[in-house]
């Protein structure tokens, strides 16, 4: 007795051979047949700058179905599919009536299929329609629709219907899917072997999933390979070689890269179906891996983020918002969006805006001691006072009361209208900005920053920052002077780096906000800005987090993952003015305070060593000397006391050894001077 797909492959020949004599009935019938949706729902896709997947998403009902043409498939594969599946792909109508002859003759003679009739067109019929293949009806409804489709379409959007629709086992559909899932690649360049495997899955997807049944699997690729020998496609040596190749036993996870970014981009553009970010997929990985593997060993509710950005063009290069995209610590939080205190990291720009307004120069002295604010009090973050310092050792200290001063002389307003023509959106908690918000008492963004010391990295240009390719703008507000970022940006690189950074190759800054709620890094080069953020996203506090002990290591550590080496910091623009503080004009040597008193003539000054001075003292004791001032004096060597009680004038410190030092000497009102020299 005949088979059901037997008698329906002999009606379909039958039907074929019927409409052939009766040409113009065939046509009207073809024309008349009703189409189905011929663009299926294809997963959306997120793609680097270089084009390469950072993420894509299952459509509606779970299935991984990723748009492709056959341009980007590897040729072999193509040549193996149409050997196997449909020799006469380019030239039938649709229906190639030789093979369902042929076909429908071998089933009358043997009561069962022994050769399918199904061109590549057909196939794509019942993709389309989820039709079966076994009764002689729906066979028959696949080759009208293929007819049709034939008509309608060149044959290179009926083989890319094909490529994107293919089943490859469990929720794969298409050629790109299965290569993503079972070789961790895209389908451009394959062996022989995975060729053959995804020539043999659409015929039974599930019994030969390799995942679940690799010894089926192995078997019907071997007999594709076989047949391709016997086609001509392959010689039988290669054959040989590609047996002996192992067929996938598991699937491979779909790229996942930026999660927060990408579902940003999909939210704001829904019905997009590609997207085109300025992520760098390699340092992506790379910077994601990082942010997992700093903080193993620490509470799972500690997060953190990176963000990397070509400062020369604006582009994203790299969005990292949690240490994980878990619920653990809050991995779904993006951090590099949310608004926290920035700690000192603003204090670069405030430095900026002084050097601008003329309120002070990198030499010029300013006084770090105890200040009432109309009742603000701001303290150092070790609670110590240093005296008189020079502005360049303020902003590398990252002393508090410098830096009031000097926001008290600009007045926070126009700090504020800085931060925005550097295109910062900072939220001030009470709404009027208020002196402490040079120490962080306002809210911003990780993005916000990056974008900030962006503009401080390109000559205080502000730095529009962006993530999808084509929307650069270009930069309508200036942050500062370029003479005044690089007298900022040279002040920055001279700071020490952790152990292992290059020195003076980095220009960077870091911040702990109050309660140590946030540990801050931002740097940049020649070429790039890196942000870091560590903290927990409920805003808790984290004991004993500092933004120099956490944040820096993994700020260098990000800009190692960039490029093996950075790239150099600009030279001085020609305005900049290198002298020394005894060179510049009166009015920049000691910056005071508005309505402050004039400085005490009576005060101690010192008489040696000099400021800046080279000393051959050896083992030597260093000698000091102090004028003026009342006794007792208290002598300190790097901010720690080493002679109290002292009555003379004259004394002798213990040698601290080879290498720059800061005398200061206090007197009993509490008054001092200070120099910084160099002992050999």
């Amino acid at each position: 007795m005949m088979s059901r797909a037997a008698s329906g492959l002999l009606a379909l020949a039958l039907a074929l051979w019927g409409g052939a004599v009766a040409r113009d009935g065939l046509d009207r019938w073809v024309d008349a047949t009703e189409l189905p949706a011929l663009s299926p729902a294809r997963s959306v896709e997120m793609r680097a700058a270089d084009g390469a997947l950072l993420r894509a998403y299952t459509v509606e009902d779970g299935r991984w179905r990723l748009d492709l043409d056959s341009a980007g498939v590897d040729r072999l594969y193509l040549a193996m599919l149409q050997a196997y599946e449909d020799r006469r792909f380019g030239v039938h109508a649709g229906v190639d009536p030789r093979a369902i002859l042929r076909a429908g003759w071998q089933a009358l003679r043997h009561g069962e299929v022994v050769s399918g009739g199904s061109t590549l067109t057909m196939q794509v019929a019942r993709l389309l329609e989820h039709s079966g293949t076994g009764a002689w009806s729906g066979k028959l409804r696949q080759a009208r629709l293929a007819l049709a489709l034939e008509r309608r379409m060149s044959k290179a959007q009926i083989l890319s219907l094909y490529l994107t629709l293919a089943p490859m086992g469990g929720n794969l559909e298409g050629i790109r899917a299965a290569t993503l899932a079972y070789f961790g690649k895209e389908p451009t360049r394959l062996t022989p072997a995975e060729a053959a495997l995804l020539v043999a899955l659409p015929q039974s997807p599930e019994a030969r999933r390799p995942d679940r049944d690799p010894l089926a699997a192995q078997a019907a690729r071997d007999r594709v390979l076989g047949r391709m020998v016997q086609s001509g496609v392959i010689d039988a040596e290669t054959a040989a070689a590609a047996r002996l190749d192992s067929v996938p036993r598991a699937r491979k996870p779909f790229p996942a890269l930026a999660p927060h970014l990408t579902d940003r981009a999909r939210a704001e553009d829904p019905d997009t179906l590609r997207h085109d970010l300025t992520l760098d997929a390699g340092l992506q990985a790379q910077l994601e891996t990082l942010a997992a593997e700093a903080l193993q060993g620490r509470q799972s509710e500690l997060s953190m983020a990176i963000l990397v950005a070509d400062h020369r063009s604006g582009a994203m290069l790299a969005s990292v918002g949690s240490r994980g995209f878990s619920a653990q610590g809050q991995g779904f939080v993006d951090m590099t969006r949310a608004l926290r205190s920035p700690g000192s990291t603003l204090k670069p720009l405030i430095y900026a805006l002084a050097f601008d307004r003329g309120l002070a120069h990198p030499e010029t002295m300013i006084d770090d001691r105890a200040t009432d604010f109309s009742g603000y009090r701001p303290v150092n973050f070790d609670g110590h006072f240093r005296g008189p310092v020079p502005v360049r050792e303020a902003l590398q200290l990252s002393l508090n009361l410098p830096v009031v001063s000097l926001t008290e002389a600009l007045g926070p307003a126009n700090v504020m209208a800085a931060l925005r023509r550097g295109g910062v959106e900072a939220e001030l908690p009470g709404g009027v900005p208020g002196l402490a918000i040079s120490l962080g008492g306002l809210g911003v963004t990780l993005e916000d920053l990056v974008t900030l010391y962006g503009g401080l990295a390109r000559g205080g240009q502000a730095m529009p920052l962006h993530w999808r390719m084509g929307d650069h703008a270009e930069a309508s507000g200036r942050l500062a002077s370029a003479a005044a970022a690089w007298q900022v940006g040279h002040i920055l690189a001279g700071l020490t780096p952790p152990e292992g950074g290059p020195r003076g190759e980095i220009a960077w800054k870091t911040g702990t906000s109050y309660g140590h709620r946030d540990a801050w890094a931002i740097g940049f080069d020649g070429a790039h800005v890196v942000g870091v953020w560590i903290g927990r996203p409920d805003g808790t506090p984290v004991p004993g987090a500092f933004g120099a002990d956490l944040a820096a290591p993994l700020l260098f550590r990000a800009f190692q993952r960039i490029a093996p080496t950075t790239e150099p910091l600009p030279a001085p623009p020609r305005e900049v003015l290198l002298v020394t503080n005894a060179e510049l004009p009166p009015p920049l040597r000691h910056f005071r305070r508005r309505g402050a008193a004039p400085r005490d003539p009576e005060a101690p000054q010192l008489a040696f060593p000099p400021d800046g001075a080279l000393l051959e003292i050896g083992a030597a004791d260093l000698p000091v000397r102090v004028d003026r001032g009342r006794p007792p004096f208290t002598w300190l060597l790097n901010g720690a006391p080493v002679l109290t009680g002292q009555r003379r004038a004259e004394a002798l410190l213990p040698a601290p050894g080879p290498g720059f030092a800061d005398v200061t000497v206090v007197d009993a009102e509490g008054r001092s001077a200070r120099a910084s020299i160099r002992l050999n």
